[in-house]
């Protein structure tokens, strides 16, 4: 008899290789990115001694490239943000490493504590932006590398284009 808590499986599963498939050297898909985000996240030690804090502008350091993705360390001092923007033909994963940061769009506002992460496609307008009394860091992951960052006059205005690597 079986039951939801039963699971049979006929043989090895890893006995039958070519069921298998390789791990990838690169991310593909929005879930491997994400993962990747999170990998970058838990080591700590391959970021945590290049962040500087910036009280004039923010402050951002590419941490790897691969092959059409690229990723981004940023810090955040209090007040900063990143005005309302989009990132072109690009995806994206944000992930908030310290510190809480806020995203405005069209849809409303919401705190993005740390451990948090946004996943958006090309075209998505938000406005980032230290509210918090205490710096914050983030994590940025972009397919394809980001190659233009156009600036809006609100999160849901039409677009003026400003290319920036320092782009969220």
């Amino acid at each position: 008899m079986n039951s939801d808590n039963d699971l049979q499986i006929a043989g090895d599963i890893l006995e039958v290789p070519h069921l298998l498939q390789p791990p990838r050297e690169h991310p593909l898909t929005v879930a491997e990115f994400a993962g990747l985000a999170r990998a970058v996240a838990a080591d700590r030690g391959s970021w945590a001694h290049l962040v500087r804090y910036d009280a004039t502008t923010r402050w951002y350091h590419r941490l790897r490239t691969g092959p059409g993705y690229e990723v981004w360390l940023l810090s955040w001092v209090p007040g900063q943000g990143s005005g309302p923007h989009d990132h072109g033909r690009s995806s994206g994963i944000l992930t908030v490493l310290e510190g809480t940061l806020t995203e405005r769009t069209e849809r409303g506002t919401r705190g993005l504590a740390a451990g948090a992460q946004r996943v958006f496609a090309p075209g998505y307008v938000h406005d980032v932006v230290n509210d918090a009394l205490e710096p914050a860091v983030s994590l940025h992951v972009y397919y394809p590398g980001l190659t233009e960052m156009p600036m809006h006059t609100s999160p849901h205005c039409e677009a003026r284009t400003e290319p920036s690597p320092a782009a969220v």
